[in-house]
């Protein structure tokens, strides 16, 4: 967004949800553990990382689930380094995502998009070195919003309470 409107998009359905399903599938499929989504979203939110720890496990945090080979209740540690592997497709799929939107975004947003850098929104942004891999994978200054949590419902709010005035964010301008 720059001058109150959206110069380029892109919409992907990869977020804290997909995440979610990522952790759970890498679990059973790697430690033969049936956890909920409940459980996975936990797991994302105490030791969730967008890439490996530099000693190669991080913190560490005990899950229940379900033994698939014995059907029985079983416990496990997991480790911020699993979770990164976790998370790699969903990570990659919106670093990609973000480095389309800059090919295609006009030379005169580009060059105060090096000036101002990326502001991360949303759970997303909560998730630990987030903002430093993408930082990496585009070379440009990223900063995670001050409520990332909150931004976008607030930012929804005013267009709603001054609809008039963003029509155009609401509706494609073609």
């Amino acid at each position: 967004m720059s001058l109150g409107g959206i110069v380029q998009s892109t919409s992907i359905r990869v977020g804290g949800d997909k995440m979610d399903e990522a952790i759970v599938s890498y679990v059973r499929k790697n430690h033969n553990l049936l956890i909920g989504e409940t459980t996975a979203e936990k797991i994302k939110k105490t030791i969730g990382v967008a890439y490996p720890p530099e000693d190669g496990k991080g913190k560490i945090m005990e899950i229940r689930g379900r033994d698939l080979l014995k059907g029985v209740p079983k416990e496990m540690t997991l480790n911020e380094y699993h979770i990164a592997e976790a998370l790699v497709e969903p990570v990659q799929q919106i670093i990609e995502a973000a480095k389309e939107v800059l090919e295609l975004t006009p030379p005169e947003v580009s060059a105060d998009i090096v000036d101002q850098g990326i502001v991360l929104t949303g759970g997303g942004a909560l998730l630990k070195n987030f903002d430093h891999i993408i930082k990496k994978s585009t070379d440009l200054p990223v900063f995670v919003a001050e409520n990332p949590l909150s931004c976008v419902v607030v930012g929804t709010g005013r267009v709603l309470e001054d609809h008039d005035k963003y029509r155009h964010v609401l509706f494609r301008q073609d």
